[in-house]
């Protein structure tokens, strides 16, 4: 037997900070093209998931890269591995 095992692949994915809602808790929201079924045009498409923040770190405008994991609560099934970048201060 192997002693350490390779975890799964588990999708990850780069959005921004939507909101805070409670402790640990964000909303991160991305987004992505699709073709219109009939006239084949682009249309922007945006999806919002709910993502744990285990050291409070994230702010709103924070661009971030979430990893699907277990479910921690009923909507939460996703969370921050790194921040890439900060939102910028306004009104400094």
């Amino acid at each position: 037997m192997v002693e350490s095992q390779a975890r799964n692949n588990r999708k990850t994915i780069t959005g921004i900070v939507a909101s805070r809602s409670g402790d640990k808790t964000v909303k991160v929201e991305y987004a992505y093209k699709k073709p219109h079924p009939v006239y084949v045009k682009e249309i922007n498409r945006k999806t919002v998931v709910v993502a744990h923040d285990e050291n409070n770190e994230c702010a709103v405008g924070d661009k971030v890269v979430i990893m699907e994991t277990r479910p921690i609560s009923k909507l939460k099934r996703w969370r921050i591995v790194e921040v890439l970048a900060k939102a910028p201060i306004v009104g400094a």
